[in-house]
């Protein structure tokens, strides 16, 4: 019984080691909120919240109540959101940040988790709760506001609700127009619909439960843009300003970003060449090649995604004065061909995770007939070896409206059928330089640049330049359009041109 005293004063001393972090969260969040929400990152008091940092890094969570750990979680998310933005004081969004939320590890109870492992395989997997997306807060303005208060075990199903009624009584969350039925909800809804009820008509019952004003299931529903830009407090002439204009680019979906784990993409893009030669002014054949590539990509990771690609042609050779069309007509003159060409693996990589738009993408298509580049009576539509292609790409945005992509390709065609001990037939290396407006968050408008080199057998070449525009119907649906002009020493030779038309449907789930 000697030790029973120590006892009994070491459950004490964590009992008061517990409720001493809550009590210094909320005594920082009040010191660094005002009553909108808005955080002070500049005037952050750096040696208090780095003591809050490690106290998370090192907090037990034994022997505590689930309304314990979950205050205690939340919280921790909401306390390394800012430590992260504070971090990173000259970017003006989270986006900003490669892998913000999936690259960066933090410690949390002493595991290392980023904030996505954090959210989703401890938050809503050990305490499954919709209203969970209103106290996690993600640093942009659209998130929903923080309060200058912590979480408190006792407290927080009072908490949970009252942060919930106010924001889905907000027009910032839900814009309800009772005249014309319409209704504009946070994009929350969409990313998380699962959450909420799945369907249009479970969402809105979950949402009148915090509703003052109902709002009726039939009601047309549209998604709210989502403002990326930091929740931070800003100052003008002394006086407290909330006005922050949103990045037009804040929302935009980046090529060369890997897809979240778990998470599908797939990809439709039609491609229509056409090449016409002649003498002088007067051009005495066309070709025409159209191309669809079905692409389907599943995240086995946040950083690795495999799946399978498929190339679909039609090709026609012809006279004039048939268009690029012809290549869609079944009794095209001369030589006309359709095929299933191909279809392989392909993986997406982002080997280093803090370049969060740097990946490498990698494809390997198999032919699917014996004799695809054709005979006396068959025209050529595809290679009848195999092909390679790699693809090494990264994005760069560029202030509020612009953005850079890049890519360099090492692309082998025809491997194994070169003859006379041959075993490579020709090896390109392309180049691409696309610059991106966006006048619009979900509107983008590029110019593309490319160059390509042919290193055997004999050395060629060909250069595009092109237009092109995308649309973000949502996060999860895109089209695309684009015009290509092409030029290379046969064409300048042969008083030749070619082009391409483009169109290009991606869709994630």
């Amino acid at each position: 019984m000697k030790f029973f005293p120590f006892v009994i004063l070491l459950v004490i001393s964590n009992a008061l080691f517990a409720q001493d972090f809550f009590d210094r969260a909320d005594v920082f969040f009040e010191q660094h909120l005002d009553e909108a929400g808005m955080v002070n990152y500049e005037g952050a008091d750096e040696e208090k919240l780095q003591e809050l940092i490690a106290e998370v890094a090192t907090y037990s969570l034994e022997d505590k109540s689930d309304l314990h750990q979950k205050a205690f979680y939340i919280n921790a998310y909401n306390l390394l959101v800012i430590n992260s933005v504070v971090m990173n004081m000259e970017k003006s969004s989270v986006q900003d940040v490669a892998g913000f939320f999936t690259q960066k590890i933090h410690r949390v109870a002493n595991v290392r988790r980023s904030l996505n492992e954090l959210e989703k395989e401890v938050l809503f997997v050990d305490f499954p709760d919709p209203r969970l997306h209103f106290v996690l807060v993600c640093g942009a303005i659209s998130c929903p506001p923080l309060i200058n208060k912590a979480y408190r075990p006792e407290t927080l199903e009072k908490q949970l609700q009252a942060q919930c009624t106010s924001a889905l009584n907000k027009v910032g969350f839900i814009s309800f127009d009772d005249a014309f039925n319409t209704l504009r909800w946070s994009a929350l809804f969409d990313w998380y619909a699962a959450d909420f009820g799945q369907k249009k008509e479970g969402i809105i019952t979950w949402i009148n439960t915090f509703r003052t004003q109902k709002i009726p299931t039939t009601v047309k529903t549209s998604v709210m843009d989502y403002n990326w830009s930091l929740n931070r407090q800003s100052t003008f002439e002394g006086e407290m300003s909330t006005l922050v204009i949103p990045p037009k680019n804040s929302i935009r979906y980046v090529v060369s970003s890997t897809i979240k784990k778990g998470s599908t993409e797939t990809k439709i893009f039609n491609n229509l060449f056409t090449q016409a030669t002649g003498y002088g002014n007067e051009l005495k054949s066309r070709s025409n090649f159209f191309t669809t590539f079905i692409t389907s990509l599943y995240g086995v990771s946040d950083r690795l995604n495999v799946g399978i690609e498929a190339r679909y042609r039609r090709v026609s050779s012809t006279g004039f004065p048939h268009t690029p069309l012809s290549v869609f007509e079944d009794n095209a003159e001369d030589a006309a061909r359709q095929s299933l060409a191909t279809i392989g693996p392909k993986i997406r990589w982002a080997p280093v995770p803090k370049w969060g738009n740097f990946s490498i993408q990698s494809a390997f298509w198999f032919p699917l007939e014996s004799d695809l580049e054709g005979s006396n009576d068959k025209a050529y539509i595809d290679w009848n070896g195999f092909t390679s292609w790699t693809q090494i790409m990264n994005d760069f945005t560029i202030g509020q409206s612009f953005s850079v992509f890049t890519e360099v390709d090492f692309l082998w065609e025809d491997i194994g059928t070169g003859g006379e001990g041959v075993d490579l037939n020709r090896i390109s290396t392309p180049v691409t330089l696309i610059g991106s407006y966006f006048p619009e968050p979900k509107t983008t408008l590029y110019v593309l640049n490319g160059f390509s080199p042919y290193w055997s057998p004999d050395l060629d070449w060909f250069y595009q330049v092109g237009l092109g525009a995308k649309y973000q119907f949502s996060r999860k649906f895109e089209v695309e359009l684009l015009y290509n002009k092409f030029t290379n020493s046969f064409l300048l030779e042969n008083n030749g041109r070619a082009s391409t038309f483009n169109f290009g449907i991606r869709i994630n789930t």
